[in-house]
This record gives C-alpha cells, structure tokens and sequence, in this order.
C-alpha cells in the first residue's frame, strides 16, 4: 500500500490541496452570506447587477436594477420591462473559487501564484459582469432563447475561459511547467 502512495503522491497532493482550498474557501464565503439570511440580497451580487446595470447604460438603453428589502435578488429592468433577477449564484464567486483552488492545487511560485490569481479573479469578474449584462440584452430580444442563452451558451464561454486560464496557468507557469 505504501507504494501506492508514493507513486500517486502527485496526484494524492494535487487532490488535498485542490479540495482543501475549496472546502476552506467555500466555507469563507458561506460563513460571508450567512450574514445577509435568506431574504436579502448579499453586497457581491448587488455589485455584481450595478456594474451590469453600468455596462448596459454604456450603450445608452435603459436598464435600472432593483433591490427590495425582503427578496434575494437582484430585479433587473431593461427598456422598462422586467427581464431577469440576479441571484447569488450568478455572481461569480462560485467559479472564482473553482478558479483559485486549482491554482492552488498546480501551484507555482508564491508570485506568480498570487499574481495569476489576482489576474484571474479580475478577468473572471469582468467577464461574468459581460455576461449578464449582454443575457439581459439578449433575452429581451430573444426571450424564446433563454435556456440556449442562460443554461447552455454562456456557462459554456465561462468555463471555457477558465479552461483556458488553467491551461496557461500548468504549460507557463506552475511547478509542472517545462
């Protein structure tokens, strides 16, 4: 048995370290939302709906988001018509911490760690924040595409580009990289 540890210790440490670091960030940020209870909406996702609401009015349509007190989510409004909420998960956080935990797990040095991860994190957000504000575009025109849109295409980009980065990330940068 002992030998099969030290054989398979790589991928015994990639598999500790990867769900040790989602396990203990999942549970910082489940110990964050456990703030705000189930009937309000957490500061992150509110973030999240103004800087869409933000991306949207760049292209001068009207978008407004609204927050009511006793609901987790976020309303959002475009050309005054109700379009879609914005919840929790749609925030990002989740594939951040999918994100980092790999990072993690295939580490490099401690720089270029923390640099790629900072990189990331920010690309991430930026791209998630793309990505609902052009959902709320695309399903008032296409609201019979809403599951390709929202269930299908976009979770397929962003994923996708995290692929990407992770790709990156082992060929150029962590401790495997030649």
């Amino acid at each position: 048995m002992k030998k099969y540890f030290v054989e398979y210790k790589p991928f015994l440490v990639f598999l500790a370290s990867f769900f040790g670091c989602y396990i203990l960030l999942t549970f910082v940020y489940q110990f964050f939302l456990s703030g705000f209870g189930s009937s309000t909406v957490d500061t992150i996702t509110q973030v999240v709906a103004k800087n869409s609401e933000k991306v949207i009015s760049w292209f001068f349509m009207r978008v407004q988001s609204e927050s009511v007190v006793s609901e987790p989510f976020v309303r959002m409004y475009f050309q005054n018509q109700y379009i879609v909420r914005i919840v929790e998960g749609c925030n990002g956080i989740s594939v951040i911490i999918l994100f980092i935990s790999f990072i993690v797990a295939f580490s490099g040095s401690l720089k270029n760690t923390l640099l790629f991860i900072f990189g990331g994190t920010v690309l991430i957000y930026i791209l998630n924040v793309l990505r609902i504000a052009v959902l709320i575009v695309l399903m008032y025109y296409f609201p019979e595409k809403t599951h390709l849109l929202h269930g299908v295409l976009f979770p397929v980009i962003i994923y996708g580009i995290v692929f990407i980065l992770w790709v990156i990330w082992v060929n150029k940068f962590s401790k495997y990289a030649k």
